[in-house]
């Protein structure tokens, strides 16, 4: 744009201008560096200092690291945790054991609940057993009244047979339906 311009004085500015813009973009640029090394720098002291932390690094690695003379010196220092027992469990001893009691209690939680399900569903498994029976003994009850009443054994049976015959009419009717409700669905997408 700066190469359009027709006015000199415009178009020196507009240099002017552009090399400004080139200068602090390289200033930023090197800032932007700066800065990331100095996080990158950063980023490696506390990493390293986690790393290092994670032991008391006062005292010198023993041959054997599991020897009683450096847990007397891990006892007397400064980085131990305060929840540390003096009585040998360390705090990895204690979250184990946490871990072990809260895993415990949650199974037999579950466990409780579980028991809970199956006991509802033999109550429930009972109670539909219950009430098959108590409506055959109202089928037969029915059946007994309209023979005293007069109607025949033909019109019973054509009466069950229509009962099937609706029954199987409302399936259809419940699929067809389903059917067109997907296609209904498919087709608006």
């Amino acid at each position: 744009m700066a190469k359009r311009e027709l006015i000199p004085a415009k178009k020196e500015k507009a240099h002017e201008r552009v090399k400004t813009f080139r200068n602090e973009l390289a200033e930023y640029r090197q800032q932007f560096e700066g800065l990331k090394r100095d996080r990158e720098e950063q980023q490696t002291s506390v990493n390293r200092t986690e790393l290092l932390g994670r032991r008391p690094h006062h005292a010198s690695t023993p041959e054997n690291p599991y020897s009683n003379s450096s847990q007397a010196a891990a006892q007397s220092s400064p980085f131990r945790p305060a929840n540390a027992s003096a009585f040998g469990a360390s705090p990895t001893d204690y979250n184990r054991e946490t871990h072990a009691l809260r895993e415990q209690t949650f199974m037999s939680s579950t466990n409780t609940q579980l028991d809970e399900f199956l006991d509802r569903g033999r109550a429930v498994l009972g109670d539909l057993g219950q009430q098959r029976e108590m409506l055959k003994g109202t089928q037969r009850k029915l059946y007994s009244v309209a023979n005293t009443l007069g109607i025949s054994g033909d019109t019973i049976r054509m009466v069950e047979r229509r009962a099937k015959q609706d029954k199987w009419i409302f399936w259809a009717g419940v699929i067809i339906f389903f059917v067109f409700c997907y296609l209904v669905v498919r087709w608006l997408r």
